[in-house]
């Protein structure tokens, strides 16, 4: 019996300062994981390509990504991530993504959507280290199918995971787990009302939220936000990934002071 190809991928990304400027301390690539550096300056943009062209059941990629005291690094992906459909034998697709943030630095992870596929299998953990002082901001975006183009997900395999840390104290721990049937899943109240686009929200350390600003820009949308502490989440739901990402956009732009979004997330 023929085994199928699978993708693996490690990438290794370290930012330090110098002069004034984030810059690139460390680079390591292998097989499908890559980074490439369009605008080297204050805030340095790194922008994270899958050569593989996208996951399938079996692929294991993994990415540990460190911005030292004083630097200021956006993460971003090139493009969509689609997770594609699985054989019942294959082994979810196993992914894994390391952010260490340390004292007096700040960073962004912006990925683009998370295209999920019928039949996909996926076990994927975003974990973040926030040090004392440091800054963090951070978006997850589900699709549950294109709606554009008449897709539907009838079964899947979902584990994903977010965790994050601040100064070793956990600020946020979840899972979304789906196994078996999806539309059923995601349409009870609690869960998404029948919405099929997901984003979430992650703000940490100072400066203190605008959450009262935030709230204002969401109304017109199926989304909510809260804060404690120095910590500010907000969940948004939306039928599509257009109507998602229209109030991703300006949700972004107020937490991100205005600045303007790797060229990536609108060529």
């Amino acid at each position: 019996m023929s085994l199928h190809q699978r993708a693996r991928g490690h990438l290794v990304v370290d930012i330090k300062q110098r002069d004034g400027i984030s810059t690139l301390a460390d680079l390591r690539q292998e097989g499908c994981l890559k980074a490439r550096f369009p605008r080297p300056v204050d805030w340095l943009e790194v922008i994270t390509l899958n050569s593989s062209g996208g996951i399938a059941g079996g692929d294991r990629v993994a990415s540990n990504l460190r911005v030292q005291s004083g630097a200021r690094a956006t993460f971003a992906g090139q493009a969509a991530e689609r997770y594609y459909r699985a054989l019942p034998t294959d082994a979810p697709a196993h992914i894994r993504t390391s952010l260490r943030i340390e004292p007096n630095a700040a960073a962004e992870w912006l990925p683009q959507d998370s295209i999920l596929f019928d039949r996909c299998a996926i076990d994927r953990v975003l974990d973040v280290e926030v040090a004392v002082g440091a800054w963090f901001l951070g978006l997850e975006t589900l699709i549950f199918g294109r709606a554009a183009m008449g897709e539907t997900i009838a079964t899947a395999r979902i584990a994903d995971t977010v965790r994050i840390r601040q100064n070793g104290r956990l600020r946020l721990q979840e899972t979304i787990r789906i196994d078996g049937e999806v539309a059923s899943t995601l349409a009870r109240p609690a869960t998404a009302a029948g919405a099929t686009a997901i984003a979430t929200i992650v703000m940490v350390g100072e400066p203190a939220p605008p959450l009262d600003r935030l709230r204002e820009i969401l109304k017109p949308y199926e989304a909510g936000a809260t804060a404690w502490n120095d910590t500010l989440i907000a969940r948004i739901v939306a039928k599509d990934s257009a109507n998602l990402r229209a109030a991703i956009l300006p949700s972004l732009d107020l937490l991100r002071a205005g600045r303007a979004l790797p060229r990536v997330w609108i060529c």
